[in-house]
């Protein structure tokens, strides 16, 4: 996986959703199969509850890396990111919340992918690079 030199943080154009729906702040790392996404959380954002980040935070936040790739991926062929939608999650492992102002970073490796779908397994840390969550996820561009 590439870890850019610069982290992108102009991200509006990359993915579909819009403030104050955005779980996602960064780009740190890009391949065709890969991505690292990061998060501060903050008190305004709207999954925050009890001093944490809530558990569908984390779940929307890992969808959005997986939608940051593809934003990404169609931005770098000269083409506007498409809007796409959580199509299923197997499984998700919570294991801690992330607490105020902390960061968190997402991974998420592309295992298959095919007219439109995206099966990716998904893996969060948190500030002290500690497994927060993970999951596995299909995605769907809408069309």
């Amino acid at each position: 996986m590439n870890l850019l030199d610069t982290p992108i943080t102009t991200i509006e154009n990359l993915i579909p959703q819009k403030s104050p729906f955005v779980m996602v702040d960064a780009l740190l790392g890009f391949s065709d199969t890969q991505i690292v996404s990061s998060f501060k959380i903050s008190e305004s954002n709207i999954f925050f509850k009890n001093h944490t980040l809530s558990e569908s935070g984390i779940i929307e936040n890992m969808a959005q890396t997986v939608a940051l790739h593809t934003g990404y991926d169609y931005y770098l062929k000269g083409q506007p990111a498409p809007t796409g939608y959580i199509g299923s999650i197997k499984e998700v492992h919570i294991l801690s919340l992330p607490a105020l102002d902390e960061i968190i970073n997402t991974e998420a490796h592309i295992l298959q992918e095919f007219m439109g779908v995206t099966l990716v397994e998904i893996t969060v840390f948190n500030s002290k690079k500690e497994k927060i969550a993970t999951s596995t996820m299909k995605t769907v561009i809408a069309k």
